[in-house]
C-alpha cells in the first residue's frame, strides 16, 4: 500500500508539538503529516511546519491559493527548501466569513501552474471534492488541475466505498490521498449533509465502531503504492480514533 497521513490542526505551538510526539510514539505506521491552514488560529503554515519537521520527514502543508499574490514570487520556497518540505496541497481557501486574500489572488489552477514553474521539484497535490458537483464535473475539474501540473490529489472524506472505488477507477495511475473522517454525532452528520452536500450510505451509523470498521476497509483497499490514505479526526480524540484502526 501507499502512505498513511494524519491531518492535525495546529492550534498552538505547544499543543501541536505534544500531539505530534504522541503520534510518533504510538502510531508509527503514520508516516506523513498534512497541515491545514486555519485562519482563526495564530499558528499558521510556516510556524506549524517548523514544529512538524522535528517529528515527520514527510510534511504536506495546505496552501490557500487566495492568500498568494499571482504576480509575486511564491513566498515560502526558501523556507520549504531549508526544512526539506517538497510536497504541498493547493486549496482555494476562499472563506467568505474570514477574508484573507492577497491584492491579486491566485485561484487553485493558477497556483498549481505557478508552483510548477517556480519550484518544479515540489510535488503539488490538488483538492478533489466528490461532494461538490456531479462525478463527471468533478473529474473534468480534476483533469484541468492535472493539465496545470498537479501531481496528485487529496479528496474530501469518503463514507462510501462504492463511490470511492468509482473515483479510484478513474484515478488509478495517480497519487491520491483518500480522505477518511469520523462522524459520531448526529449534529456532525447534519453539518456534513448541510454544508458539504455529503450523502451518507444507508448503513451509516454515528458510532465509533462504524467509523473504525469503515476506515479499516479503506486501508484494506490500499493495494497499490499510489493509493494513500489520510485520516482527519476533526471532532474526536485522534488517539481513540487511531487506536481502533491501526
Amino acid at each position: 500500500m501507499g502512505r498513511i497521513s494524519l491531518e492535525l490542526v495546529p492550534r498552538s505551538r505547544g499543543s501541536f508539538a505534544g500531539e505530534l510526539k504522541t503520534v510518533k510514539e504510538r502510531f508509527q505506521c503514520v508516516d506523513t503529516l498534512n497541515i491545514p491552514d486555519i485562519l482563526k488560529f495564530d499558528v499558521r503554515i510556516p510556524e506549524a511546519c517548523e514544529v512538524a519537521v522535528d517529528y515527520f520527514k514527510k510534511v504536506i502543508p495546505h496552501i490557500r491559493a487566495v492568500s498568494i499574490n499571482s504576480e509575486e514570487p511564491f513566498p515560502y520556497l526558501e523556507f520549504f527548501d531549508k526544512n526539506g518540505i517538497d510536497e504541498v496541497l493547493v486549496i482555494l481557501g476562499d472563506n467568505p466569513e474570514i477574508v484573507s486574500k492577497s491584492d491579486k489572488p491566485c485561484d487553485s489552477i493558477g497556483l498549481i501552474k505557478k508552483l510548477k514553474k517556480e519550484a518544479p521539484h515540489i510535488r503539488v497535490y490538488a483538492g478533489l471534492d466528490q461532494w461538490r458537483d456531479s462525478f463527471r464535473e468533478e473529474m473534468d475539474y480534476a483533469r484541468r488541475k492535472t493539465d496545470a501540473g498537479a501531481d496528485g490529489f487529496f479528496t474530501q472524506p469518503f463514507f462510501d466505498l462504492d463511490l470511492m472505488e468509482k473515483y479510484a477507477r478513474q484515478l488509478q495511475d495517480t497519487h491520491v490521498f483518500w480522505g477518511v473522517a469520523p462522524v459520531i454525532r448526529e449534529s456532525s452528520k447534519k453539518y456534513w449533509e448541510t454544508k458539504n452536500n455529503v450523502r451518507f450510505p444507508e448503513d451509516f451509523e454515528c458510532t465509533m465502531e462504524w467509523n473504525h470498521c469503515f476506515a479499516k476497509k479503506v486501508l484494506k483497499s490500499a493495494d497499490t503504492d499510489k493509493f494513500h490514505v489520510y485520516f482527519c479526526p476533526i471532532t474526536v480524540d485522534f488517539v481513540e480514533y487511531l487506536e481502533g484502526i491501526v
